[in-house]
């Protein structure tokens, strides 16, 4: 029986690891169907960057209780994976603990450690689940959050509930039976919650705990392996993302708005005719975005780095004072379009005209004029993602492309085009106020 399940460990460990990387192969893939931009300069600052803010979770902590409680959650997901590696060995070669007899006092700690961190998720997750079920706070329980993304943040929270238990419930019951002397469990030292939790266990047989601990085992580990293949279609993805997207961060000034260089090298030769155009790297094929593959793939991993936490939607002026525009739904729609895309190109081989575009089919033109590119949502968001630089290329492909701005817009780009300003008067009374002091 112990080779059997030796052999059906592996098997369903690589197979699980090997669905989980085409999945998130074709996510890269998806992403680099955007427009080509340069992100890589300046290495030094990124990387601080990335520490701070995927790593640190610096801008977590605008919220300290949910950013503390996120923390148990977040460290305890990074530390719980490095007892994966000794699951992985154990359930590889049929021994148990492998690690335990050569790590000694280090191994009591890190178990430990592990144990508390997973408590202290435990309770994290049961309050995360108050706040979005009970308490309904507001910003989960907006629109766009309708349906599956409610279900889907829920679902996550179950399965940490679930995973954590199960630590929890196979060191009890492993400790329980080391106090037996059960052979093949070897001594874990006083683990920090197991000494306590394993009277639960107390009155049990051997045989009966070695059914739950083999069950608990079992659970943790098939539960990590779902969870590693339902992460790409789950807005936890930023899990992996956070980290790239932190990096690969614009570093312009904020709410800066970026020039086409195209349309830059045409104002100033019209301006200049002695001027020396900037070379152009990339020539668009639109003006503005249409669709997902106009939009740079940094957008893109902007896209599907999303948390769906809601704090750009919470900070947006034009969200707060009814708009339609929510910054969040800017980013699931983008996400769920290039979602579509990639399946158009699965089934296609190349990706083929559906009909559809990201403007217009989910999202609309009332959605980009409502915002006052603030940069508030840019601010607020702690993974670094930009709704901003999605709106602003959306805006420019209906302007631009489809002539399709308000009449007092209109009359403002006229009187630019006219009068070098927004107002109009002639040029050449742009002075005469002083003559007023």
């Amino acid at each position: 029986m112990g080779i059997v399940l030796q052999v059906l460990f592996a098997l369903i460990f690589l197979a699980s690891l090997g669905l989980a990387g085409m999945k998130l192969w074709r996510i890269r893939r998806n992403i680099f169907l955007g427009t080509p931009e340069s992100l890589n300069d300046r290495k030094a600052d990124r990387w601080k960057h990335m520490t701070l803010f995927a790593l640190g979770q610096k801008k977590m902590f605008s919220k300290p209780l949910p950013a503390i409680l996120h923390g148990f959650i977040y460290v305890s997901f990074v530390i719980v994976n490095v007892e994966l590696i000794e699951i992985a060995v154990d359930g590889i070669t049929g021994h148990h603990r492998t690690f335990a007899p050569y790590l000694g006092g280090f191994y009591t700690f890190m178990i430990s450690l592990i144990e508390v961190l997973s408590a202290l998720a435990l309770l994290a997750a049961i309050v995360f689940l108050a706040r979005r079920n009970v308490l309904k706070i507001k910003r989960f329980t907006q629109p766009e959050l309708k349906g599956w993304p409610f279900k889907d943040a829920n679902l996550i929270l179950i399965m940490e509930l679930i995973l954590v238990t199960a630590i929890l419930t196979m060191n009890a019951a492993d400790f329980q039976l080391q106090q037996l002397g059960a052979a093949h469990y070897p001594d874990t030292g006083k683990l920090f919650v197991a000494q306590y939790t394993s009277a639960v266990f107390s009155g049990m047989e051997m045989h009966q705990l070695e059914i739950v601990e083999r069950s608990a085992w079992w659970l943790h580990i098939l539960g990590i392996l779902f969870f590693l293949n339902y992460l790409p279609y789950s807005k936890h993805l930023h899990i992996i993302l956070a980290f790239p997207n932190a990096w690969y961060v614009r570093f312009t000034s904020p709410g800066a708005i970026q020039n086409m260089p195209v349309i830059a090298n045409e104002v100033k030769t019209m301006l200049d005719p002695s001027a020396t155009p900037e070379p152009v790297a990339f020539t668009p094929k639109t003006f503005g975005a249409k669709d997902v593959t106009d939009l740079s793939w940094k957008s893109l991993l902007d896209a599907y780095s999303c948390t769906e936490c809601g704090r750009c939607t919470a900070s947006c002026p034009a969200n707060i004072t009814g708009k339609q525009l929510s910054p969040r739904k800017i980013m699931m729609d983008t996400r769920d379009r290039l979602e579509e895309v990639g399946r158009n190109l699965d089934k296609h081989g190349s990706v083929q005209d559906d009909g559809k575009s990201l403007l217009g089919d989910y999202i609309s033109i009332e959605e980009i004029r409502a915002c006052t590119t603030c940069n508030a949502c840019v601010d607020a968001c702690p993974v670094s993602i930009n709704p901003l630089n999605i709106i602003l290329e959306l805006r420019r492909y209906a302007i631009m492309e489809q002539s399709n701005a308000p009449q007092e817009w209109n009359m403002m780009f006229n009187n630019m085009e006219n009068n070098q300003a927004p107002w109009q008067f002639n040029p050449a009374d742009r002075l005469n106020w002083k003559n007023e002091i």
